[in-house]
């Protein structure tokens, strides 16, 4: 959607979390005597910036009726963790939903590339961001890991690259693709967001579907649905194999030779970038154990890749967490498979893990099944039951939301209690 576009509609801002701040205040520089709405479920979000509240051509719509302030607009900006499907039976087919994304792809001058997949965009977006930056090009880092789009619109030139982490949600009705595109790979995710799984893989597509032969598309060749999206694609194709973080060098190199950044600068970069935490990060060694927090493992996939990376040294897991309708037969039968002596388990899915475990299990009578409802007492055990010179790993294969805020607060909590409770727990 192009400014001009904006300038004669009613806008409403739905969602006031970080994106639509940014987007607020976008709108107020490019208007500054425009009625803005701003709509929000949370009615608490009136106190959360001061410049908001005091701005007296605001028009608040809170609580569990915003969305019936919908059909007072004729352009709606959605907030990316607002769900399109709730809005269908509110919106007129005259009015226009869009994004801070949409915005931002049809006024940007600079050079956008696009990163997305699953897992492993974080930190493929930082890695690419890394290796421009020690090639001297003027590189941002923008999206879910950096900034905010809209506050770097009004100053971006042609000269100007955006390295944007773009998820499953940003890139839903998207009309337009970056010029360079990184799909890295698609697993059953956010299925309580989208109608379904197909839903939610067309939204992934996005990132390719409007390139053209001048554009670049930098796939995993061994996801057997990027593989499928990218023969459709015109855009000129590199193909990238691995798994964890050797898939993310790869599709960081492939960008740096795109922008011709000599070999020598693109190794530097990765040699010397420092990897996101609670995403398979290493603790330390306590009380002659080694703990690995995933926190970032949010469905089964990754919790058998990382259990594929680390080996048959992994003999406590935590597992569980909030159910989005996953099924973890895969994940159940892998950990039949290894050398897991102590199954720690988080509702709500760890009983679900629990059952698809015992539907496989065999002769495993020395596994032992613990479920809690704090990261402390977890830990505990973990200290307990874990041999030394052994690996636990907190990869939960679900959701955080059950019992902590989000994965960070997860993997913060995981990383204290070891490190605290390794100056008392003994072992039996």
């Amino acid at each position: 959607m192009r400014l001009n576009e904006l300038k004669n509609e009613r806008i409403l801002i739905l969602g006031l979390g970080k994106e639509g701040i940014d987007n607020f205040k976008f709108l107020r520089k490019v208007f500054p005597k425009k009625v803005i709405g701003i709509g929000d479920k949370n009615e608490e979000v009136r106190n959360h910036k001061l410049e908001i509240r005091k701005d007296k051509r605001v028009r608040w719509h809170l609580g569990e009726n915003y969305l019936k302030a919908i059909k007072d607009y004729g352009i709606i900006i959605k907030s990316p963790g607002i769900p399109a499907k709730i809005l269908r039976k509110f919106r007129r087919a005259s009015q226009i939903i869009t994004s801070q994304t949409e915005i931002f792809f049809e006024n940007c001058s600079g050079k956008i590339i696009g990163v997305t997949g699953t897992k492993g965009k974080s930190t493929t977006t930082a890695l690419i961001y890394k290796i421009l930056k020690e090639g001297g090009l003027k590189v941002h880092l923008v999206g879910n890991i950096g900034k905010p789009v809209l506050s770097l619109l009004l100053s971006a030139t042609p000269k100007d690259i955006y390295v944007y982490e773009l998820s499953s949600h940003q890139l839903y009705n998207l009309k337009k693709s970056p010029p360079i595109a990184v799909f890295l790979n698609v697993y059953p995710e956010h299925l309580d967001y989208y109608q379904n799984f197909n839903e939610y893989i067309r939204a992934k597509s996005n990132i390719t579907r409007y390139q053209t032969k001048k554009d670049y598309l930098v796939f995993n060749s061994e996801d057997k649905i990027v593989r499928k999206v990218a023969q459709k694609s015109k855009a000129k194709r590199i193909t990238i194999k691995g798994k964890f973080y050797q898939l993310n060098i790869a599709a960081a190199r492939a960008v740096g030779r795109i922008f011709q950044i000599p070999s020598k600068k693109i190794e530097k970069a990765i040699k010397n970038f420092r990897y996101l935490p609670h995403r398979l990060e290493y603790i330390g060694t306590f009380k002659g154990i080694k703990f690995y927090n995933d926190a970032l493992s949010t469905i089964p996939e990754t919790t058998i890749l990382a259990l594929d990376s680390l080996g048959d040294r992994v003999e406590t897991i935590f597992l569980g967490g909030f159910d989005r309708g996953l099924k973890f037969d895969k994940l159940a039968k892998r950990i039949l498979k290894s050398k897991i002596k102590n199954l720690i388990f988080f509702p709500t899915t760890g009983e679900k893990i629990w059952k698809a475990i015992l539907k496989y299990r065999k002769n495993r009578g020395s596994l032992k099944a613990f479920f809690v409802d704090n990261m402390k007492e977890g830990v505990k055990l973990a200290y307990k039951f874990t041999k030394r010179g052994k690996i636990c790993l907190l990869s939960c294969a679900s959701p955080s939301f059950s019992i902590f805020k989000d994965y960070r607060e997860k993997g913060n909590l995981f990383k204290k209690y070891v490190k605290e409770l390794s100056k008392n727990e003994k072992k039996t």
